[in-house]
């Protein structure tokens, strides 16, 4: 399949990892539509897509809301009549930094909602709907953007706990999808030069140096990388990491840097079922 005619979506792409993505789907020739709730930010990340030669789409959405989810991919299927790509990236933070400011017990149970209803259920919500396109056309893929906090301690628990759910959610879906041609994936990018990030002006973030963090658009070449490879059935179900998959591509990032894997620093060794690692 060409890339021209090969269709995405990207949930949460109206600024960060999300815009990243887009921008890099859309530098590979992809249609690629864009969810969030802020319609302007949207329409900045859609003339990305545009000028970078793809064809981007926006689609204003609430990820709290199932309704507003199955339009997106009714509006897909009734544009496109496929979907390629589904990029789960949409999150949530409740007040205060992120949630992240004060141990679990200081913190209101109402963090649950942002954490793991956005940042978990609503993947699970567009995960179902795009395999009920993907299953009947017998390809595609959906990628969870998830963490190192699955490995190792990283922010709170509740960011934890999602990450983890995305994880196990990319490898169980896997099972149920062997040999329906539809493939899942979870990522783990490093330390991620978003404006929030850079807005912050620190010179690291636990103990990695911004400096040397990937860039959003980094991430979204790994995935355009991991959807146009043949042999990505090899990797349905696993947990991969960015910086390592682009070793394995030859993928580098602005100014020929190359973000360093933050496997080891998290205890290293697979997270489940089998090694993470390519060519494990």
């Amino acid at each position: 399949m060409e890339h021209m005619d090969a269709v995405a979506l990207v949930t949460g792409a109206s600024r960060g990892v999300g815009k990243g993505i887009a921008t890099a789907l859309g530098a590979a020739g992809w249609t690629v539509y864009v969810t969030g709730r802020n319609r302007e930010a949207l329409d900045d990340t859609v003339a990305a897509v545009n000028g970078g030669g793809g064809t981007g789409v926006a689609i204003t959405c609430d990820h709290r809301d199932d309704a507003q989810i199955e339009a997106v991919f009714g509006k897909i299927s009734g544009e496109s009549g496929r979907l390629d790509l589904l990029v789960n990236n949409v999150w949530a933070n409740p007040d205060g930094f992120a949630g992240f400011s004060d141990p679990f017990w200081k913190r209101p149970v109402s963090d649950w909602d942002s954490l793991i209803g956005v940042g978990l259920r609503a993947h699970y919500v567009a995960s179902t709907l795009a395999a009920r396109i993907m299953v009947p056309q017998g390809s595609g893929l959906v990628a969870n953007i998830s963490s190192f906090g699955t490995r190792g301690y990283l922010h709170s628990v509740l960011y934890g706990m999602s990450k983890a759910g995305l994880d196990k959610m990319a490898h169980d879906m896997a099972v149920e999808l062997q040999g329906t041609g539809v493939n899942t994936v979870s990522l783990w990018p490093g330390i991620v030069r978003t404006e929030v990030v850079l807005a912050m002006g620190v010179d690291d973030i636990e103990g990695f140096p911004v400096a040397n963090a990937e860039s959003p658009e980094f991430v979204g070449r790994v995935v355009a990388s991991l959807a146009a490879d043949p042999a990505v059935a090899e990797y349905s179900g696993r947990t991969l990491v960015t910086a390592e998959a682009a070793q394995h591509y030859g993928i580098t990032d602005e100014g020929g840097n190359r973000p360093p894997s933050h496997r080891e620093a998290f205890g290293g060794g697979a997270v489940i079922g089998v090694d993470t690692r390519f060519g494990a």
